[in-house]
């Protein structure tokens, strides 16, 4: 199985590269940006040795259904998809804050309040709340988006008077973070499933506001199983989940978690086929569609030849 590790194209008209933890974004004439979803795959905010088979056309194909499924909420970055694993957009001038939003308290909003927080990016938490709960509303909380580093938490009222984003596209930001939160719930629970939080990436094109990014991958959004979320939640039993937990777990328990000195456990060709087919089985539970598998061949030949067609034809 071969894999996108890294690429290094040049394409015409190529005015700058950027390489992602897990994308390789070229940009062409300052006006369209060249996302290829690599196979890297990242976790604890480091780079694993070995990329994953069919891990980037997953994330890639997944962002683009629902990227087609929210349009009419508001536009989006996309252009074309001229190969499985590479989206062609508009570049936008991006806000320097992530929309976080959460329906259920899990993850690092869990962690904070059972460390006894009670506020979340200036929101307050109820007493008395259990790991995984439903919250009484979706709650929006941002991250600032850093260069290096982590994001930092950051609420609204700090984003506004920091100049950050202006208070009149802030309130629209989270207008429209709730809509896709909403219409993600929705098609979620067509499939068995619980969105329970995610995040979105917005920027400006024209004075136009624009989805950019990826949207409700497994590696933006957690995902719990419906079916015996309640009973779960009942006994105290963790949550069945869709998402790329099973890999942060798979380091745990073999000893890394990002920390200095700590060593990646070998990725054994078993390990990393077990995870590629984690990935394509996420694929078909969110969308319901079969995976399809790419065409036998080179595969940066493939990307290559796809990409330069498709410039050729804006």
């Amino acid at each position: 199985m071969s894999a996108i590790k890294e690429t290094n194209f040049n394409f015409d008209k190529q005015t700058a590269f950027y390489k992602g933890k897990v994308r390789d974004v070229y940009t062409i004439a300052n006006e369209y940006l060249v996302m290829v979803a690599s196979d890297r795959i990242s976790a604890f905010d480091v780079v694993l040795p070995e990329p994953i088979p069919f891990k980037g056309q997953v994330l890639n194909q997944i962002a683009e259904k629902f990227l087609k499924a929210t349009a009419d909420i508001l536009p989006n970055w996309v252009i074309t998809v001229p190969d499985p694993s590479v989206t062609i957009g508009h570049m936008c001038e991006p806000f320097k804050v992530e929309m976080v939003i959460r329906g259920y308290l899990a993850g690092h909003a869990w962690r904070t309040y059972r460390d006894g927080g009670r506020e979340l990016c200036g929101i307050t938490l109820a007493e008395g709340l259990k790991e995984n709960d439903k919250l009484p509303i979706p709650i929006i909380t941002p991250t600032t988006k850093a260069a290096v580093g982590h994001d930092e938490d950051i609420s609204k009222a700090e984003i506004i008077a920091q100049g950050i984003v202006s208070k009149e596209d802030y309130e629209q930001l989270e207008k429209y973070t709730h809509a896709l939160f909403q219409r993600g719930t929705e098609i979620a629970k067509e499939r068995g499933l619980i969105l329970v939080d995610t995040k979105y990436e917005f920027g400006k094109k024209d004075g136009q506001i624009y989805l950019m990014d990826e949207i409700h991958t497994p590696d933006s959004s957690r995902y719990f199983y419906a079916e015996g979320y309640e009973e779960r939640q009942a006994t105290g039993e963790a949550q069945k989940q869709l998402s790329k937990e099973f890999v942060r777990q798979w380091l745990i328990e073999n000893g890394f978690q990002g920390k200095d000195g700590q060593q990646v456990p070998e990725m054994t060709p078993e390990i990393i086929k077990s995870i590629s087919e984690r990935y394509i089985e996420l694929y078909e539970h969110i969308t319901g569609e079969k995976f399809e598998y790419p065409e036998a061949g080179e595969v940066l030949s493939r990307v290559k030849t796809n990409v330069e067609k498709a410039l050729a034809a804006l």
